[in-house]
């Protein structure tokens, strides 16, 4: 069975759902719930449900240690966790709709690092997912360089989600493309191709992006994604569905990408599955199945 090994954050998320719009300086009555989350424990778990071998490599506060690993065990995923002396992630989700506020602290997560990644793990698997918030906090830009290249060396598939525009913009634009350049695979939101490129046309920002890359999906929220390769981009339509909570759901969508990648499905048919597996994840409130 292929094998998909997740690398960056794990976070305990706070999501928000205010009844309406929120009221300063006075009470907004809200629906207050704590979750499991992180971008890359979110796909991981989302490979995890539909059949997916999958494992997770992160960092977490010594005290979550066991709580966080019990949770990914339970929903399939292998974890490798680092205990740190700092506290696990966390995350504020003000979530309305198809909008969404994030306040954020990385916490433990700013001590994950590309050595953490064994060569022995990598044999193990088929598929390299990097997040890209990971590659913030300390410069290791050529140890992440390397991950890639020692996951080339062993013929291990590598994909690169760029995380957000936010991470993006503080991290600088050049130096993410550096620390990825040459990646097989890159899943990015539309806002985060269109800083990357510096170009608006969803279109041309992933043939642009292509250029640098064998295979690019952007995404495009209710309006579906973009499959891009140097020979052309490919509209992937959304699948219908009722949004609930968009939290997580460009995490689902990675993971059915992946997860179609791995045997051997099309560009176009991976979109698709891609797209009903995000559709899944905006019906329900979390990140995670």
């Amino acid at each position: 069975m292929p094998g998909v090994l997740a690398v960056g954050d794990v976070i305990d998320d706070v999501l928000v759902r205010p009844s309406g719009p929120i009221a300063p300086d006075t009470d907004t009555p809200s629906r207050i719930e704590r979750t499991a989350g992180g971008s890359a424990a979110n796909t991981a778990c989302w490979l995890a449900s539909i059949g997916v071998r999958t494992a997770l490599v992160a960092s977490v506060g010594d005290e979550d240690l066991q709580r966080h690993a019990d949770l990914l065990e339970a929903a399939g995923v292998a974890p490798h966790l680092k205990a740190s002396e700092r506290s696990t992630g966390s995350i504020v989700v003000v979530s309305q709709g198809e909008s969404r506020a994030m306040l954020t602290d990385r916490g433990a997560n700013e001590d994950t690092a590309p050595e953490d990644v064994t060569d022995a793990l990598l044999a193990e698997h088929d598929l390299l997912h990097v997040t890209g918030h990971v590659f913030a906090g300390p410069d290791r830009d050529a140890g992440w360089r390397d991950l890639f290249a020692r996951a080339a060396r062993a013929g291990v598939t590598t994909s690169v989600a760029p995380g957000s525009a936010g991470h993006l913009a503080a991290m600088g634009p050049d130096r993410f493309l550096r620390v990825v350049a040459g990646v097989d695979l890159l899943i990015a939101g539309l806002e985060e191709a269109q800083l990357l490129t510096g170009l608006a046309d969803p279109t041309g920002a992933a043939l642009a992006l292509a250029a640098a890359h064998p295979l690019v999906v952007v995404t495009l929220g209710s309006d579906g994604s973009l499959v891009a390769t140097r020979d052309g981009a490919t509209p992937v339509p959304p699948v219908a569905a009722e949004v609930v909570d968009v939290t997580g759901a460009g995490d689902a969508y990675a993971a059915g990408f992946l997860a179609a990648l791995a045997v051997g499905a099309s560009d176009a048919e991976a979109g698709a599955r891609a797209a009903a597996l995000a559709a899944l994840a905006v019906a329900r409130v979390g990140a995670r199945p």
